[in-house]
């Protein structure tokens, strides 16, 4: 088994190219998990450059200096930003606060409903087993709830973090916008002369990065905005919010799309209960998770979703448990990396090319 690894090691890494790869990603990964969250500002504001750097690019081209195009095109996203929250964030912060004061409502007509259940289905459902389980729900309830209230207690101490999110993340992303050439030199100057993987597997990341972010970014408006539209067309109570929710559960693939099905249902059932008008927002649901599924997402994300979908479920949870929601939010690139890094490594220029059954393995990626 030794001589195996030993072999496999040697056809691949005696190559110095992939190596160097193999030393900057573990260099890279070093640095996030250690400073990750002193560059998370760093982080969000690449996050927010990759998003505005085609319109800049664009203008650019049409004669503008990319000075002024960054100008131009950061206070526009910096006043949507505002529109947006200014017209969106009340009405979804008020909406928050009146299905909170409605939930234990709900929730006592949700325990009726079941405990209804061994009346109508008295083979299938005894009440002994309900109350069991009413009472574990009950116990967790109020643990979530005390953790909820004193984490809203610490995040008052995260406002000078805000501040410096609100301050320097704008400065950021203009020097990345306008400098954006000067800082790719500057980084190449950094690499070793042994670069021709890192320059391939780079070069392909930076277009998915790109495209990712800018593909996400429209999914999540189409998606909510549909929702809210749909939601309010049909009458549903808390239209905006849940409109909200079903927008950014695409950041988590196909998780998020089953997690967010729950508060739709519970408001819809509280609503109308059982009624012709709870199916019919359902299938409306369905109709929009569809949709986003099998015609938006391939088109926004034409290479990314050749992925295997157990692929991307397991970089959601492990990229996730690692960095996050930044873990999430990225773990369809991250993927999209491992395979970029899998290929440079099993391409023609490597020792490997030789090895079917290695080939094969990879291949399936």
């Amino acid at each position: 088994m030794f001589k195996v690894v030993e072999r496999w090691y040697k056809r691949k890494f005696s190559d110095p190219d992939s190596a160097m790869l193999l030393i900057m990603l573990i260099i890279t990964s070093v640095l996030l998990l250690t400073w990750g969250g002193i560059l998370m500002p760093a982080i969000v504001a690449a996050v927010i450059a990759y998003l505005l750097d085609w319109p800049v690019t664009q203008l650019n081209r049409l004669g503008l200096s990319r000075g002024l195009a960054t100008v131009m095109v950061l206070l526009t996203f910096i006043a949507l930003s505002i529109l947006t929250f200014i017209g969106v964030v009340p009405v979804v912060t008020q909406q928050s606060i009146n299905l909170v004061k409605e939930s234990p409502q709900i929730w006592a007509e949700g325990q009726a409903w079941l405990l209804r259940l061994p009346d109508t289905y008295p083979e299938l459902v005894q009440v002994g087993h309900i109350q069991t389980m009413l009472q574990s729900v009950n116990i967790k309830i109020v643990s979530f709830g005390e953790k909820l209230l004193t984490a809203s207690v610490s995040s008052l101490g995260d406002l000078g973090i805000l501040l410096i999110y609100v301050i320097l993340v704008p400065l950021m992303v203009f020097f990345m916008l306008k400098d954006k050439d000067e800082l790719v030199r500057n980084i190449s100057a950094l690499l070793p002369s042994e670069r021709r993987l890192i320059k391939q597997v780079g070069t392909e990341m930076n277009g998915q990065i790109a495209n990712y972010i800018r593909g996400k970014v429209i999914e999540i408006v189409i998606v909510g905005a549909v929702s809210v539209i749909v939601f309010a067309l049909m009458d549903l109570r808390y239209a905006l919010l849940l409109g909200v929710l079903v927008g950014f559960s695409v950041l988590i693939p196909y998780i998020g799309a089953a997690v967010v099905t729950i508060p739709v249902a519970v408001v819809a059932m509280f609503e109308w209960g059982l009624s012709p008008d709870f199916w019919y927002l359902m299938a409306a649901y369905a109709v929009i998770q569809a949709l986003d599924g099998n015609v938006l997402v391939p088109i926004l994300f034409s290479e990314a979703v050749s992925l295997h979908p157990v692929y991307i479920i397991i970089a959601v949870l492990f990229f996730g448990g690692i960095w996050g929601f930044w873990g999430v939010f990225f773990a369809i690139p991250l993927a999209t990396l491992v395979k970029a890094v899998a290929n440079a490594w099993s391409g023609p220029n490597n020792n490997d090319q030789h090895d079917p059954s290695t080939q094969d393995v990879l291949t399936t990626l």
